[in-house]
């Protein structure tokens, strides 16, 4: 099978078996969903759920975030990882984007990796939700689904895994195809035990296809 079957045959699933996918995120305006893929790093979106209504009820602003002080934010977010880290980053990209944004989320890469917190994958995240852009955020569900099924080949980190997507994946539903790998990768193709009794990839998926193939040379 060539790598270009493969992407056709995924995608034609994914189209037919999820055709609705969407940030599990509950966020109502791009700012609150920064702070939210920001919290996120590291931690499951359920945790974010559960904490950001208070959050975003106290802070609905950048500008209400910025006037804040670290601690401030830290006592609404305490329950997440890092949450030092993450409270002295929100607090430091409101004021960014109060200071230089006028308060305004920026709509492009280099201007996003500039705030704290928001590397490749957040930006990619704000390009490809809010701004519909052909932006492929990389995560780790992402990163080993990609891998499993084969539609990435001996990539080494985020960015390699996505330039292969994005080279092979049409540019219009590459946003849709994100959220397609990333659910995929958190309810059936799970990192310690994926579910391929319940996979309707396995007709395609590389990883499927090694694992019989050495279940059936160790029973001969």
């Amino acid at each position: 099978m060539t790598v270009k079957e493969r992407y056709r045959q995924v995608i034609e699933w994914f189209k037919t078996a999820m055709p609705v996918a969407e940030t599990e995120l509950r966020y109502e305006n791009p700012f609150q969903l920064l702070v939210a893929v920001i919290l996120s790093a590291q931690c499951t979106d359920k945790r974010v759920n559960m904490i950001t209504p208070p959050l975003f009820e106290a802070f609905p602003t950048p500008e209400a975030m910025a006037a804040a002080t670290q601690d401030d934010i830290y006592e609404y977010i305490k329950s997440v990882s890092y949450p030092n880290n993450k409270a002295r980053n929100l607090l430091g990209a409101a004021r960014m984007l109060v200071e230089e944004f006028g308060g305004e989320m920026p709509s492009d890469m280099d201007d996003l990796i500039k705030l704290p917190g928001v590397g490749r994958k957040t930006a990619n995240v704000m390009l490809a939700v809010v701004w519909g852009k052909a932006a492929m955020a990389v995560d780790t569900h992402v990163f080993r689904v990609s891998e499993r099924i084969g539609l990435t080949t001996n990539s080494k980190n985020p960015l390699q895994t996505e330039k292969q997507l994005c080279k092979y994946i049409p540019e219009d539903i590459i946003p849709l195809a994100h959220h397609w790998l990333i659910l995929h990768g958190r309810y059936v193709c799970k990192a310690r035990r994926p579910d391929c009794l319940n996979c309707g990839l396995t007709g395609v998926c590389r990883y499927y296809r090694r694992e019989n193939k050495e279940k059936t040379n160790n029973e001969i």
